[in-house]
């Protein structure tokens, strides 16, 4: 079974020469190239004959990996485009080879103006390592390439393919498409898996870390802190890693989508806002596994899951932004005072909208409102949106409105 993607659109769309899609390995950018490239039905993936069928090579073939990076001309002779090529990072000087092919044609069609003029899609590209990438790819394929970001499954995916899933599983579980389409794999085994082969593999390699026990341990310290300040000195005391070190080892996990850096929404003129980012786990099935816990049951009445639900909301914004390519600021509010506001989203008009997150109505703020420092500060225009596990939608007072997470898609999508 197929999981729709919210990117697909804007993917089918694109007519830019080159397509990069970035993000985790095993978050299905393979999977939804290929669909989008040989213009397959989800539901009858099976059947069609498509207009322009793309072959796939995927340079975790170490034959084909060596022959792009040794003769990449000789490689694109025997492959020519479109292609889909998939874990790109591996191949740094196919590039050059690439922008060569695009230059050419440009250069052709300007030559003879009886051809097509309208740019197609000739390469679509994958990569997972995002360290490797900055170095090799984006400097090579400047002005010839569009970028997207895809990460693990949203709720709203999820539930609009699987209806019955619960949120308890999707925050145990996280976003992996493959733990939602086979119910039988085990998400403790899957996901353990995929932190000692890409996690503690790609990253810790590609960064060049020596302390693989270190890193991992820092690694379960910042899952136990996903929604809080980011204090470096804290988790370098717990870890024996200086704090330098850790700081540079959560941009490497920053880079790699797998860590979100939330900054406060702060100005000069005023001294009482704190001013420390918050970091969050970009899927809560990769924390909670990293947290240790292997049953979801108890996972619901832990210290833990408000700030894992808070996460998952975090999450859902986030994916939402990189899915439909929005050019919104994400930042969170709290004063020294203890005010404080969970997330502030500035749309492309500049309008603020502010979004708290609780678990249930029940732990709403009592005033129903705004704090008096924000309103003072921003003069919202929009009602208070309390992000909550499920219910349904519902007015508060006129400043203050309930959302279900399920729900929080589509109203982002109202937002301008």
């Amino acid at each position: 079974m197929y999981i729709y993607r919210d990117i697909t659109q804007e993917l089918s769309q694109s007519s830019a020469e080159i397509q990069v899609l970035l993000g985790p390995r095993q978050s299905g950018k393979s999977t939804l190239f290929a669909l989008i490239s040989n213009t397959l039905s989800p539901e009858t993936p099976a059947q069609g004959s498509p207009s322009t069928s793309f072959k796939e090579i995927t340079f975790d073939d170490l034959q084909l990996r060596q022959l792009a990076n040794q003769d990449p001309a000789l490689f694109l002779q025997q492959f020519e485009p479109p292609l889909i090529l998939d874990e790109v990072q591996y191949v740094p000087n196919l590039f050059p080879e690439l922008k060569k092919v695009i230059d050419q044609r440009k250069q052709a069609a300007t030559l003879q103006p009886g051809l097509a003029t309208k740019a197609t899609v000739l390469f679509r590209l994958t990569g997972s390592n995002q360290i490797w990438m900055d170095k090799n790819i984006k400097e090579s394929l400047a002005g010839r390439a569009s970028y997207y970001f895809l990460n693990t499954l949203t709720v709203h995916e999820i539930l609009n393919a699987l209806p019955q899933t619960t949120i308890k599983y999707i925050l145990f579980k996280g976003g992996w498409p493959e733990l939602h389409r086979n119910t039988s794999l085990s998400p403790t085994t899957y996901l353990n898996d995929y932190i000692r082969s890409y996690v503690e593999k790609d990253i810790v390699l590609s960064a060049g870390i020596q302390k693989i026990a270190e890193f991992h341990l820092v690694l379960q310290l910042l899952s136990a802190r996903t929604g809080q300040e980011t204090k470096y000195t804290e988790i370098s005391n717990n870890s024996g890693v200086s704090s330098v070190t850790v700081k540079e080892w959560v941009g490497l996990l920053e880079r790699a989508d797998l860590v979100y850096l939330l900054k406060p929404y702060f100005n000069n003129l005023n001294s009482r806002l704190i001013k420390t980012p918050k970091l969050y786990f970009l899927d809560t099935g990769l924390a909670v596994r990293l947290q240790g816990w292997s049953d979801p049951t108890p996972l619901l009445s832990s210290p833990q899951i408000g700030a894992l639900f808070e996460t998952l909301a975090l999450a859902e914004i986030v994916k939402f932004i990189n899915n439909y390519r929005k050019d919104w600021e994400l930042f969170f509010w709290r004063t020294k005072d203890g005010d404080e506001i969970d997330f502030i989203l500035k749309t492309g008009n500049s309008e603020i909208h502010a979004f708290e997150v609780k678990l249930s109505v029940q732990a709403a703020p009592k005033a129903l409102s705004y704090p008096p420092t924000f309103k003072k500060h921003f003069s919202p225009k929009q009602p208070l949106v309390i992000i909550t596990y499920g219910g349904e939608v519902l007015k508060l007072s006129p400043q203050c409105m309930v959302l279900p997470i399920a729900q929080l898609h589509d109203y982002l999508k109202t937002l301008s």
